[in-house]
């Protein structure tokens, strides 16, 4: 069996397109491969209830033709991977750590990756403001939880610690961007890399786990 940690953060556009990649490079090589998803967050001093779109990408890019520069990029590699990229319904750039916390619950729950995705498709696809309590409780419902138990989950602390223990391990790893992927805890693997370079280093690492099984 083969493990991948995947540090992401759920606005970053690049992390959608490596989870869209990643998938692919899943369904060539086959076999028992497992994914955890574990936060990174791009802006961790962002105020709790996020800021206006606009003055955030003018603050971070020095302008927005400096970010439409950017975008025209992630939107090609975006339509490669059939993501409607729509970052013109964006309207505020959440904190996103509660959405961190969500995802850590859905590991719980065994349905991890269905939220990742509900949380990349409303953000990017919907313009979802996935900051908000009410949008979070929503789109763990898409994903399968139960929306009691989520608003319950949101309203306590719980999970916090442990999110805050995950992401700073991230840290201690030397991990500066996202998205990053850990298989096995020894190969990693930077940025939304070709297809290809996902297979041929899940083929590396389960040769070499069979080597060494076999004590070659």
């Amino acid at each position: 069996m083969l493990h991948i940690e995947v540090y992401s953060d759920v606005v970053c556009p690049w992390c959608y397109v490596g989870k869209r990649r990643l998938e692919q490079a899943l369904s060539q090589v086959g076999g028992d491969i497992t994914t955890t998803w574990r936060p990174f967050q791009l802006n961790p001093t962002m105020p709790k209830g996020g800021m206006d779109r606009t003055a955030y990408l003018e603050a971070k890019f020095g302008s927005l033709e400096a970010f439409r520069q950017l975008e025209e990029h992630v939107l090609v590699a975006g339509a490669s991977e059939r993501i409607a990229f729509a970052f013109e319904k964006i309207a505020r750039t959440p904190n996103t750590f509660a959405a961190h916390r969500l995802i850590w619950l859905g590991e719980r729950e065994s349905c991890q990756d269905a939220v990742v995705d509900a949380l990349f498709r409303g953000y990017f696809e919907e313009g979802a403001d996935i900051g908000s309590i009410a949008m979070l409780v929503q789109l763990a419902e898409q994903a399968g939880l139960n929306r009691e138990a989520v608003e319950q989950f949101l309203q306590s602390d719980e999970g916090t610690a442990e999110v805050k223990v995950e992401e700073a391990a991230g840290h201690k790893l030397g991990i500066r961007g996202v998205p990053y992927f850990i298989v096995n805890g020894t190969y990693a693997i930077s940025g939304a890399q070709p297809v290809e370079t996902f297979v041929s280093a899940l083929q590396r690492v389960a040769t070499d786990r069979a080597e060494r099984k076999a004590g070659v």
